[in-house]
């Protein structure tokens, strides 16, 4: 059954003409236990599905559903902060702030119930193949692996049914991007999550239980 559908999902922008569409017409279906890539040449809308997917932009046409309701009569807020979670190629950690501190504040935005914050932090940072030693370092301390680790303990903080993920392997070498792949294979395999991950990399595609090809 899919935790998240899009049917007939169209988007132009406001000020476009009626026809010129970024896309149309994508019907994609997400379950959760597995890993899907969605690839595409630049300029075919990737990161504005990532939009329609989040609630940050409303489609055109069509409608996206997460577990059988219409995105556009949710409360978005909550859908964001509960049932999905986002890892940025850029990471969007807060520098200021260490490894656990960034994910302890993701738990303070979801409002999430966890009796032990930080314990909570550590065991997810754990899950990621980090130690405590790192949780204390600044992120600037941080290689860009271990960075996209922390991204993505953060975005486990809440426990959403989806994890999407844009670019998340596009900073980083061969190796480690399979070691972060590795870490989405197990989130849906052992996890049951849905792994959405947007990606230019074939090795990302490779793995994916699913690829879906975005045309302009």
């Amino acid at each position: 059954m899919s935790i998240l559908k899009l049917e007939n999902v169209g988007y132009r922008y406001k000020d476009a003409p009626k026809d010129s569409y970024v896309f149309k017409n994508v019907n994609y279906e997400f379950e959760q236990g597995k890993m899907y890539a969605i690839k595409g040449k630049s300029g075919s809308g990737k990161t504005t599905l990532l939009s329609l997917i989040t609630g940050l932009e409303k489609c055109t046409d069509g409608k996206v559903l997460y577990d059988g309701k219409d995105l556009k009569k949710m409360n978005l807020d909550t859908y964001r902060n509960t049932d999905i979670g986002i890892v940025f190629q850029s990471y969007n950690l807060l520098p200021s702030l260490t490894a656990i501190e960034n994910i302890i504040l993701s738990m303070d935005i979801s409002k999430v119930k966890v009796n032990n914050k930080k314990e909570k932090a550590l065991s997810l940072m754990k899950s990621v193949g980090l130690s405590e030693k790192q949780a204390k370092r600044k992120i600037l301390k941080l290689s860009g692996g271990e960075q996209q680790r922390i991204a993505i303990a953060r975005s486990l903080s809440y426990n959403p049914k989806i994890i999407i993920a844009d670019e998340p392997t596009g900073n980083l070498d061969k190796d480690t991007e399979n070691d972060i792949l590795n870490i989405f294979e197990h989130l849906a395999k052992d996890e049951n999550k849905c792994i959405i991950i947007v990606t230019h990399s074939q090795n990302v595609c490779d793995r994916a239980d699913i690829v879906y090809e975005l045309k302009k």
